[in-house]
């Protein structure tokens, strides 16, 4: 079949629906990717950040190939030898206690959630069944009925209600509003360090310390979903570190998984974590073997190759060229390490309009929010193809 056969099929048996491209692929290595026509792409999106080591990265699949002839799934009722060692380099590698392994990063949210409602009752001693979790304003965090209860995307919560309460919103980037917002039974503070799904959202300085000054100060947990903003994509291996934060529980997804499997994880330590005792929570394939495998092989690429050094100096350079852009189609240009976010003026058209474009030129990526293109290179991605990738950008963008 052809691409359109292969797109009709899909649109006809399948319900997602996510905007496609138009773009069947079927191969990819590095940070490029090609579709079953032998048309190549630049990946400028790493599939939301899940790629953010690039595609068929080698260590990776040697790591994934390895336990593959090993032992693929357990039941909870055992535990598997990468299960231990995980666990124990993840926990380090975020200055935690301990992690509780899950697989989406949706998954992930709704255990910080759990979490912090259980220390809420158990440590903080908020009456039972009224404590209250502040979230933001035009955040993302998932699509499960009880997040998308706390998003203000009319797409995200639009014929689902009715939702879970207690997840009071507030003004995204306004520490005041957080410690305005705080009262005796507030559990935790959950946001994004920098919005994702949002545009790209970066809160102004300074902001990330005075949340964790103001959760620690207000008994609050100060709990950071840093499933798109973290492992080295902001150019530090946590979006926090930017503000040298540590907040109370760390949520990871995406690219933990280097882009293979799905694996996501929760880290805060035992005082938080020990809520949790046999049979209060769990997962069927939460740290299965081949996921753990994969995930350490991550964190070793991390701690020898440092993409995190790379990411922060492409991305300033990326993000020059990008901003230098004159106005126009272009009406803003925000970025941190190699994660930029392109705001097009309605007047010119959609981002999804300019994302069809750079399609043709070769360049994909993904529009969010209706007016921002989301720019999202692999970390491993070499200077001569991001200069490639920034030279169509740039053509479709001022043309």
């Amino acid at each position: 079949m052809d691409s359109r056969q292969i797109i009709e099929l899909t649109q006809r048996f399948s319900a997602h629906n996510y905007g496609p491209l138009d773009v069947v692929l079927r191969s990819g290595e590095g940070s490029w990717v090609e579709d079953i026509e032998g048309k190549r792409y630049l990946d400028l999106l790493s599939a939301y950040g899940a790629i953010n080591f690039g595609h068929k990265n080698p260590r990776i699949i040697k790591a994934a190939h390895e336990q593959l002839e090993r032992l693929t799934l357990v039941s909870r009722a055992f535990y598997s030898e990468n299960f231990a060692y995980l666990c124990q380099e993840l926990a380090e590698f975020c200055g935690k206690d301990k992690v509780l392994l899950m697989n989406s990063g949706a998954e992930a949210v709704e255990t910080a959630v759990k979490a912090a409602r259980k220390w809420a009752y158990e440590v903080k001693g908020v009456p039972q069944d009224e404590a209250e979790i502040i979230v933001c304003s035009d955040n993302f965090h998932g699509r499960t009925t009880t997040i998308v209860g706390f998003s203000t995307s009319a797409d995200s919560r639009t014929n689902f209600g009715p939702f879970t309460t207690g997840f009071p919103s507030i003004p995204y980037g306004d520490a005041a509003a957080l410690d305005a917002a705080i009262t005796d039974r507030t559990a935790a503070f959950i946001f994004e360090p920098i919005l994702g799904e949002g545009g790209i959202i970066i809160p102004p300085d300074g902001y990330v310390r005075q949340v964790r000054e103001i959760c620690s100060r207000r008994n609050v947990l100060m709990v950071a979903d840093e499933i798109q903003s973290g492992m080295c994509r902001t150019g530090s291996i946590f979006a926090c570190d930017h503000e040298s934060v540590v907040p109370d529980m760390y949520i990871l997804a995406k690219s933990l998984g280097g882009g293979v499997v799905p694996v996501s994880a929760v880290a805060a330590d035992d005082a938080i974590m020990r809520v949790f005792t046999p049979g209060t929570h769990g997962s069927t394939f939460g740290g299965n073997p081949l996921a753990c495998a994969i995930a350490r092989e991550v964190l070793a690429l991390i701690r020898e190759e440092k993409p995190h050094v790379r990411a922060a100096e492409l991305g300033a350079y990326g993000l020059e060229r990008l901003q230098a852009i004159q106005p126009g189609v272009v009406r803003a240009v925000r970025g941190r390490g190699l994660w930029y976010g392109i705001d097009i003026d309605p007047k010119a058209g959609t981002a999804k309009d300019f994302c069809k474009k750079l399609k043709y030129e070769g360049v994909l990526c993904k529009d969010t929010r209706v007016q921002t293109i989301r720019v999202a290179p692999p970390l491993t991605i070499t200077k001569e193809d991001l200069e490639w990738g920034l030279d169509k950008m740039i053509k479709v963008l001022t043309s």
